[in-house]
């Protein structure tokens, strides 16, 4: 495979290889091995190395992204996350299918178009990433291709009121009742920001949105998972 082929899916990806033999490995199938007379490795290896650096760099994204999911919630939207058609997906976003090394057998059956062969090759890729740059490189690229996934999720993920939600647990924990304020209102009219300050139980949370509702509901978010960190979930 030529420098340039490489230097085409490093642009792809946003990301620059050290050592291109890693890379190299990673793009490598057992059909294209098994075909040669040179000893060669495949990427099953970083298949299965991949997979545990996927599983970790999403879970860390979720865990981000929807702090309110408890940790079955969690489970459910990672598994919908990691699963081959995702990963074939994401493999298709780079166009990964152009660079396998494919046996005869393979390339005439289209294997470059498999979705479990993509989903297998993104594995070892990411798993190629996190050899050469680190995890914190695995972390960006995953981010990165990930990040459609993560927003069609938001969207079907339910919207939580959490204003009601904080004034339901006060209430059940005996605690004094929240009190919002609006701090300030900048932008024109047809372009408002709003920022509110909330107090509840000794501390304040700042919110910001595009209306009042939208502020407070952010300030309250802020608010109902510290209150539930420090003293749980209501019983």
């Amino acid at each position: 495979m030529t420098p340039t082929v490489f230097s085409e899916l490093e642009t792809k990806l946003r990301y620059n290889f050290t050592n291109t033999d890693i890379l190299a490995t990673a793009l490598r199938h057992r059909s294209f091995v098994h075909e040669q007379t040179c000893l060669l490795e495949d990427n099953e290896r970083m298949e299965f190395l991949g997979d545990a650096v996927l599983n970790l760099i999403v879970s860390h994204l979720l865990m981000k992204r929807f702090p309110e999911l408890n940790e079955g919630d969690l489970s459910r939207v990672r598994a919908g996350l990691v699963n081959e058609t995702r990963l074939a997906a994401a493999a298709k976003s780079i166009d990964l299918g152009r660079y396998l090394q494919l046996g005869k057998g393979e390339q005439l059956s289209n294997g470059q178009q498999k979705h479990s062969i993509l989903a297998d090759t993104f594995e070892a890729l990411v798993a190629a990433v996190y050899l050469d740059g680190g995890f914190a490189s695995a972390f960006e690229v995953i981010s990165r291709q990930f990040a459609p996934f993560f927003d069609a999720i938001a969207e079907k993920e339910p919207t939580y009121d959490f204003k009601s939600l904080l004034q339901e647990y006060v209430q059940c924990r005996h605690m004094e009742m929240p009190v919002y304020e609006i701090i300030n209102q900048t932008g024109p009219d047809h372009d408002k920001t709003f920022r509110i300050t909330l107090s509840v139980c000794g501390f304040t949370t700042n919110g910001t949105g595009k209306n009042k509702k939208g502020a407070e509901q952010d300030a309250a978010k802020k608010a109902y998972l510290r209150l539930t960190s420090e003293y749980g979930q209501i019983p």
